[in-house]
Protein backbone atom coordinates (compact mmCIF):
# COMPACT_ATOMS: atom_id res chain seq x y z
CA UNK A 1 0.00 0.00 0.00
CA UNK A 2 1.55 3.35 -0.95
CA UNK A 3 1.30 6.39 1.33
CA UNK A 4 1.00 10.01 0.74
CA UNK A 5 3.05 11.69 3.26
CA UNK A 6 3.65 14.95 4.11
CA UNK A 7 6.82 14.47 6.00
CA UNK A 8 8.65 11.09 7.08
CA UNK A 9 6.20 10.20 10.03
CA UNK A 10 2.80 11.94 8.56
CA UNK A 11 0.63 9.88 6.64
CA UNK A 12 -2.30 11.58 4.54
CA UNK A 13 -3.93 9.08 2.54
CA UNK A 14 -3.12 5.41 1.91
CA UNK A 15 -3.24 4.12 -1.82
CA UNK A 16 -4.28 0.53 -1.98
CA UNK A 17 -2.07 -1.32 -4.50
CA UNK A 18 -5.07 -1.63 -6.85
CA UNK A 19 -6.53 1.62 -6.76
CA UNK A 20 -3.12 2.59 -7.96
CA UNK A 21 -2.80 0.90 -10.98
CA UNK A 22 -6.59 1.70 -11.96
CA UNK A 23 -6.10 5.25 -11.54
CA UNK A 24 -2.88 4.93 -13.44
CA UNK A 25 -4.86 2.87 -16.40
CA UNK A 26 -7.12 6.00 -15.82
CA UNK A 27 -4.67 8.65 -16.50
CA UNK A 28 -3.13 7.29 -19.01
CA UNK A 29 -6.24 7.61 -21.33
CA UNK A 30 -6.62 11.58 -20.48
CA UNK A 31 -4.44 13.60 -23.07
CA UNK A 32 -1.13 15.04 -21.42
CA UNK A 33 -1.11 12.46 -19.13
CA UNK A 34 2.43 13.17 -18.67
CA UNK A 35 1.54 16.26 -16.80
CA UNK A 36 -1.87 15.06 -14.93
CA UNK A 37 -2.06 14.51 -11.30
CA UNK A 38 -4.61 13.35 -9.34
CA UNK A 39 -6.61 15.86 -6.84
CA UNK A 40 -8.16 14.55 -4.21
CA UNK A 41 -10.65 16.97 -2.41
CA UNK A 42 -13.20 16.61 0.49
CA UNK A 43 -16.63 18.36 0.06
CA UNK A 44 -17.40 19.40 3.18
CA UNK A 45 -20.77 20.60 4.69
CA UNK A 46 -21.92 19.88 8.76
CA UNK A 47 -24.05 17.25 9.39
CA UNK A 48 -23.65 15.34 5.84
CA UNK A 49 -21.82 12.56 4.33
CA UNK A 50 -18.24 13.85 3.47
CA UNK A 51 -18.19 14.31 -0.72
CA UNK A 52 -15.10 13.58 -2.56
CA UNK A 53 -14.04 14.88 -5.53
CA UNK A 54 -11.34 12.96 -7.42
CA UNK A 55 -10.36 14.52 -10.55
CA UNK A 56 -7.27 14.49 -12.97
CA UNK A 57 -5.19 17.98 -12.91
CA UNK A 58 -2.00 19.82 -14.31
CA UNK A 59 -0.03 19.49 -11.30
CA UNK A 60 1.89 22.72 -12.40
CA UNK A 61 -1.58 24.49 -11.66
CA UNK A 62 -2.25 23.49 -8.14
CA UNK A 63 -2.57 26.21 -5.43
CA UNK A 64 0.50 27.22 -3.34
CA UNK A 65 -0.86 25.81 -0.27
CA UNK A 66 -1.75 22.01 -1.91
CA UNK A 67 0.21 19.56 -0.61
CA UNK A 68 1.85 17.62 -4.02
CA UNK A 69 3.54 14.06 -3.84
CA UNK A 70 4.09 11.51 -6.10
CA UNK A 71 3.20 8.06 -5.14
CA UNK A 72 5.10 5.19 -7.25
CA UNK A 73 4.85 7.60 -10.57
CA UNK A 74 1.20 9.10 -9.42
CA UNK A 75 1.13 12.60 -8.59
CA UNK A 76 -1.36 12.95 -5.93
CA UNK A 77 -2.97 16.70 -4.94
CA UNK A 78 -4.62 17.24 -1.98
CA UNK A 79 -6.05 20.92 -1.37
CA UNK A 80 -4.53 22.02 2.49
CA UNK A 81 -8.23 22.61 3.37
CA UNK A 82 -9.03 18.74 2.53
CA UNK A 83 -6.06 17.54 4.85
CA UNK A 84 -7.35 17.19 8.17
CA UNK A 85 -10.40 15.74 6.60
CA UNK A 86 -9.09 12.95 4.86
CA UNK A 87 -5.82 12.00 7.19
CA UNK A 88 -5.32 8.29 7.57
CA UNK A 89 -7.89 7.46 5.02
CA UNK A 90 -7.32 4.45 2.30
CA UNK A 91 -8.28 4.62 -1.30
CA UNK A 92 -9.13 1.27 -2.66
CA UNK A 93 -10.39 -0.24 -5.59
CA UNK A 94 -12.42 -2.95 -6.73
CA UNK A 95 -13.91 -4.57 -9.81
CA UNK A 96 -17.60 -4.43 -7.78
CA UNK A 97 -17.43 -1.30 -6.05
CA UNK A 98 -15.10 0.38 -8.00
CA UNK A 99 -13.12 3.49 -6.75
CA UNK A 100 -13.74 3.43 -3.17
CA UNK A 101 -12.57 5.63 -0.16
CA UNK A 102 -12.28 3.97 3.47
CA UNK A 103 -12.20 6.96 5.88
CA UNK A 104 -12.11 7.29 10.06
CA UNK A 105 -13.15 10.77 10.10
CA UNK A 106 -16.33 11.61 10.65
CA UNK A 107 -18.13 15.26 9.12
CA UNK A 108 -18.37 17.78 11.60
CA UNK A 109 -21.87 18.00 13.29
CA UNK A 110 -24.50 20.35 12.24
CA UNK A 111 -25.26 23.76 14.50
CA UNK A 112 -28.89 23.54 15.24
CA UNK A 113 -30.16 26.67 17.18
CA UNK A 114 -31.56 26.15 20.97
CA UNK A 115 -29.27 23.12 21.36
CA UNK A 116 -26.66 22.34 23.88
CA UNK A 117 -23.39 20.85 22.99
CA UNK A 118 -21.08 21.81 25.54
CA UNK A 119 -22.10 20.64 29.11
CA UNK A 120 -21.40 18.06 31.51
CA UNK A 121 -24.48 15.75 29.79
CA UNK A 122 -23.19 16.95 26.23
CA UNK A 123 -19.55 15.65 27.43
CA UNK A 124 -21.13 12.62 28.82
CA UNK A 125 -23.13 11.31 25.50
CA UNK A 126 -20.24 11.99 23.34
CA UNK A 127 -17.96 10.04 25.68
CA UNK A 128 -20.43 6.98 25.49
CA UNK A 129 -20.68 7.57 21.56
CA UNK A 130 -16.97 7.44 21.06
CA UNK A 131 -16.86 4.11 23.67
CA UNK A 132 -19.63 2.57 23.34
CA UNK A 133 -22.07 3.21 20.43
CA UNK A 134 -19.52 3.82 17.08
CA UNK A 135 -17.54 0.95 17.80
CA UNK A 136 -20.48 -1.20 17.56
CA UNK A 137 -22.54 0.79 14.82
CA UNK A 138 -18.66 0.76 12.83
CA UNK A 139 -19.15 -3.32 12.22
CA UNK A 140 -22.16 -2.37 10.42
CA UNK A 141 -20.41 0.63 8.37
CA UNK A 142 -21.90 3.29 10.24
CA UNK A 143 -21.57 6.03 12.93
CA UNK A 144 -23.46 8.96 15.03
CA UNK A 145 -23.15 11.97 15.26
CA UNK A 146 -23.63 13.98 18.57
CA UNK A 147 -25.45 17.10 17.51
CA UNK A 148 -26.98 18.81 20.88
CA UNK A 149 -29.44 18.27 23.41
CA UNK A 150 -32.38 20.47 24.47
CA UNK A 151 -32.07 20.64 28.14
CA UNK A 152 -35.06 18.60 28.68
CA UNK A 153 -33.98 15.47 27.96
CA UNK A 154 -33.69 14.55 24.52
CA UNK A 155 -30.54 14.02 22.47
CA UNK A 156 -29.64 15.25 18.75
CA UNK A 157 -28.10 13.12 16.74
CA UNK A 158 -26.88 12.35 13.04
CA UNK A 159 -26.27 8.94 11.50
CA UNK A 160 -23.41 8.34 8.63
CA UNK A 161 -21.52 5.95 6.93
CA UNK A 162 -23.52 2.20 6.59
CA UNK A 163 -26.79 3.84 8.64
CA UNK A 164 -27.51 6.63 6.41
CA UNK A 165 -30.13 5.88 4.41
CA UNK A 166 -30.53 2.41 6.00
CA UNK A 167 -33.96 0.62 6.09
CA UNK A 168 -32.90 -0.42 9.46
CA UNK A 169 -31.15 2.89 10.59
CA UNK A 170 -34.76 3.69 12.57
CA UNK A 171 -34.65 0.99 14.67
CA UNK A 172 -30.96 0.69 15.34
CA UNK A 173 -31.04 4.67 16.65
CA UNK A 174 -34.48 3.93 19.10
CA UNK A 175 -33.35 0.15 20.18
CA UNK A 176 -29.64 0.52 20.37
CA UNK A 177 -28.21 4.09 20.28
CA UNK A 178 -31.26 5.24 22.72
CA UNK A 179 -31.66 2.81 25.11
CA UNK A 180 -27.46 2.87 25.90
CA UNK A 181 -27.46 6.63 25.86
CA UNK A 182 -30.60 6.40 28.72
CA UNK A 183 -29.13 3.91 30.46
CA UNK A 184 -25.57 5.54 30.56
CA UNK A 185 -26.26 9.20 30.78
CA UNK A 186 -28.77 10.69 33.52
CA UNK A 187 -30.94 13.15 32.38
CA UNK A 188 -30.99 11.37 28.80
CA UNK A 189 -34.69 10.38 28.17
CA UNK A 190 -35.29 10.40 24.35
CA UNK A 191 -32.84 10.27 21.21
CA UNK A 192 -33.91 11.96 18.03
CA UNK A 193 -32.17 11.62 15.00
CA UNK A 194 -31.63 14.65 12.50
CA UNK A 195 -30.52 12.59 9.47
CA UNK A 196 -32.44 12.92 6.14
CA UNK A 197 -32.11 9.41 5.28
CA UNK A 198 -33.33 10.48 1.79
CA UNK A 199 -30.14 11.66 0.84
CA UNK A 200 -28.10 8.04 2.02
CA UNK A 201 -27.05 6.79 -1.52
CA UNK A 202 -25.45 3.28 -1.66
CA UNK A 203 -25.37 2.26 1.70
CA UNK A 204 -22.64 -0.80 2.99
CA UNK A 205 -25.86 -2.02 5.00
CA UNK A 206 -28.73 -1.87 3.94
Amino acid sequence: MSPLVTNSSDTIIEITPEALAKLLELRDEEPEQERLGLRIEVLVSPGEEYKYDLSFDVVTQAAFTDEVRTIEGLKIIVPQSSIEHIHGATLDYSDRQGLLMRNPNKPPAPVVEGLVRDDEMSASIEAVIATDINPSLAAHGGFVTFVGHDTEGTAYLTMGGGCHGCSMSKMTMLEGVQTTLIEQVPGVVKVRDLTDHATGSNPFYS
